[in-house]
C-alpha cells in the first residue's frame, strides 16, 4: 500500500460506464428497473436519458479506493446521489474519481472523494474509511 498521508492527493481514476455495463449489473443485483436500460422509459419518467444505477456508481468509488490502497480492507463507504450518470447508447459515459487523504489515526485512514461525471458531482460527500 502507498503511504497515505494527509493532505496527499490520489490520483485520479476514470472508468467508463456502456449500456452492456448496466446490463450486466442489472442481472447481478436483480435491479430491473428500466430506467437503467430503456432510453423510452427513461424519458418518460423525466429523465434525460438512460442513467446507471447509483450503486453502481457507488462502486466505481470503491474500486478507485481499492486501487489507491492495494485493496485494503474498507470499514465504511458512503455518500449522496446527487445527480445521474447518464450512458448514452453509443461510447457511454465516463466517472472520474479524485480523493484526498483526509486524517490517518488508529490504523485507519479517511478518504475524501470527489465523484463526476461530464464535470457535475455526482455523489456528494462521499467518503471512505480503509484500514492501514
Amino acid at each position: 500500500m502507498s503511504a497515505l498521508e494527509p493532505g496527499t492527493e490520489l490520483e485520479p481514476q476514470e472508468f467508463v460506464v456502456r449500456r452492456s455495463d448496466l446490463v450486466a449489473y442489472a442481472a447481478v443485483s436483480g435491479d430491473q428497473n428500466p430506467i437503467h436500460q430503456d432510453e423510452a422509459i427513461a424519458h418518460a419518467v423525466g429523465l434525460p436519458g438512460v442513467i446507471a444505477h447509483g450503486m453502481y456508481t457507488m462502486a466505481l468509488a470503491a474500486r478507485a479506493v481499492a486501487i489507491w490502497t492495494d485493496e485494503a480492507e474498507v470499514v465504511e463507504l458512503g455518500c449522496k446521489f446527487t445527480a445521474p450518470v447518464v450512458v448514452p447508447a453509443d461510447g457511454g459515459a465516463t466517472v472520474r474519481v479524485g480523493g484526498v487523504v483526509k486524517s490517518v489515526a488508529d490504523g485507519r485512514a479517511t478518504l475524501a472523494l470527489d465523484v463526476t461525471c461530464a464535470g457535475e458531482k455526482v455523489l456528494g460527500a462521499p467518503k471512505a474509511v480503509v484500514r492501514v
